[in-house]
């Protein structure tokens, strides 16, 4: 049943809470199973473990892609840089117009080290141990439900049993009256019957009392509210009385190798082994892998400083060009030769437009015709060689806490151990003292019925009549006492052994 609700408990926990948890409507009836399911939907204790499980499976796949996988981290950015000059030592640079930029990096990042090769055996060590800790759970809240049911059967039964002692105290009364109306008894007679009748009724109050409690413990347990009139709710599941017939070697057995707390405890010092060997991979080196890919852009708010440099930059390059060709004229053409026309490589207004659109062109680049940087990636190796001995400390204290956990675990299993020992005894005990509490109360039973006839015939006292009445109700009650004791020893062995015996 644990196993069965865990991928709704799951998704439950993934989802974010709204103001209040939507409850279910009150049974009326309610059974044991019932009430643990009820138990294991909405108990906080259980919703708390279960929650504790959700980042103990992420945990257990986050070191499995930490191992096998590389990081990727991806990064963009605008900037803007005004006009104006800035020195950088002995040099001075000048910007005659603001600028508008904007760049991206994407990185993938790949590290190897004794740390994430032994993660991913810790992290799945811990996510058993976060499940055997939601078993033992369910297990502890099986157990506290049952107890707290028996516990509300045993106090209606008591309530019974309170209503007969009414009853009587009313016969009695009756009697006493009818004897004292023809003189055969005394007003002391009928005053003691008055006060037990008296007392019998306040029992009873107390008695109903105690089974509202009851009641409400019991839907405090199951982490729903209770009724406005808790006796509205019946209790429809009864538990009989059977000769107890398990062998304790096997209950033993049983027990060590399925009880939930055990296996919790188990699973954690398994973790805190994986942890003890996680910390002494720190002597194994690391090794790290890394690349990236990034790119830019820059673009001036104002292209006129960049036109005016282009044009003249331009037109000199033509003078330059018209003077080596009139000298060319001058000095190397022999008498005839047709000289070259040097009109043709003057600056014209069809350059100085061509020039505006070319930097036009160039200058909008802002914000995604990106300047592709060249690849980059690297690859290192590390090996940490003295660390003030905090590598040894770690290790240290690792090493303890796993030796702490597996002592936890061991001293865990002896004392199951006992508690097995202890219910099994407790029960057969129990059993044997139901069988005692029945001949005491039929003999109980048989002297009152003979005090109250001699009492009817005049051959007995009123406190004989009372000694045989209070007699019987405390054999009735330690009869009621012990059919319980016998349930709750049932209980405490089924909660020792990890699961239902009956």
């Amino acid at each position: 049943m644990v196993r069965s609700m865990l991928g709704l408990l799951l998704l439950a926990a993934t989802t974010p809470l709204e103001a209040q948890r939507p409850l279910p409507s009150v049974p009326q009836r309610l059974g044991l199973e019932e009430a643990v399911a009820l138990a294991q939907r909405h108990n906080p204790n259980w919703l708390r473990a279960a929650n504790d499980l959700t980042p103990a499976s992420w945990a257990a796949r986050n070191a499995l892609t930490e191992m096998l996988l590389p990081s990727v981290s991806a990064s963009a950015g605008i900037n803007y840089t005004g006009a104006g000059s800035q020195t950088f030592l002995s040099q001075e640079f000048s910007q005659p117009s603001s600028t508008i930029g904007s760049n991206y990096s994407l990185r993938l990042n790949w590290t190897l080290s004794g740390r994430t090769l032994s993660q991913p055996a810790t992290a799945r060590a811990q996510q058993h141990a976060a499940e055997a800790t939601l078993d033992g759970t369910a297990n502890n809240i099986r157990t506290g439900i049952t107890q707290q049911y028996l516990a509300v059967l045993q106090a209606r039964e008591q309530v019974g049993l309170a209503e007969v002692q009414v009853r009587r105290n009313q016969e009695f009364l009756r009697l006493a009256d009818a004897r004292f109306q023809v003189g055969q008894a005394t007003q002391l007679d009928v005053r003691q019957a008055q006060v037990a009748l008296g007392q019998s009724e306040v029992q009873l109050l107390q008695n109903q009392q105690l089974v509202v409690v009851s009641i409400l413990r019991l839907f405090e347990q199951m982490g729903i509210p209770a009724p406005d009139d808790p006796n509205v709710v019946s209790l429809s599941d009864t538990f009989p009385v059977t000769e107890p017939t398990w062998a304790l070697t096997d209950l033993l057995r049983e027990a060590d190798a399925s009880n939930p707390d055990v296996l919790a405890f188990d699973a954690q010092a398994s973790a805190a082994r994986w942890s003890a060997r996680a910390a002494r991979s720190q002597w194994l080196p690391t090794v790290s892998l890394s690349a990236g890919w990034s790119g830019f852009t820059q673009q001036f708010t104002n292209t006129s400083p960049l036109v005016a440099n282009a044009i003249s930059d331009a037109q000199l390059a033509s003078q330059r060009n018209q003077a080596e060709c009139q000298f060319t004229n001058s000095a190397w053409l022999n008498a005839g030769e047709t000289p070259l026309d040097c009109s043709a490589l003057a600056f014209t207004q069809a350059q100085e437009d061509a020039i505006r659109s070319q930097v036009a062109a160039r200058n909008s680049v802002w914000p995604f015709d990106f300047t592709r940087q060249p690849f980059q990636a690297s690859l290192s190796i590390s090996l940490p060689l003295f660390t003030q001995f905090n590598r040894v400390a770690q290790i240290s204290q690792a090493q303890a806490q796993a030796e702490d956990a597996q002592y936890a675990a061991d001293g865990r299993r002896l004392q199951l151990r006992t508690l097995v020992s202890e219910a099994y005894y407790s029960l057969r005990t129990a059993y044997a003292t139901i069988g005692i509490q029945v001949t005491n109360r039929e003999a109980a039973g048989e002297q009152l019925r003979l005090a109250t006839e001699r009492y009817r015939v005049g051959s007995g006292t009123f406190f004989e009549l009372l000694d045989a009445q209070l007699a019987a109700q405390r054999a009735e009650a330690d009869y009621i006492n012990a059919v319980y004791a016998y349930h709750r020893s049932v209980a405490a062995l089924e909660a020792a052994v990890g699961r239902p015996l009956r």
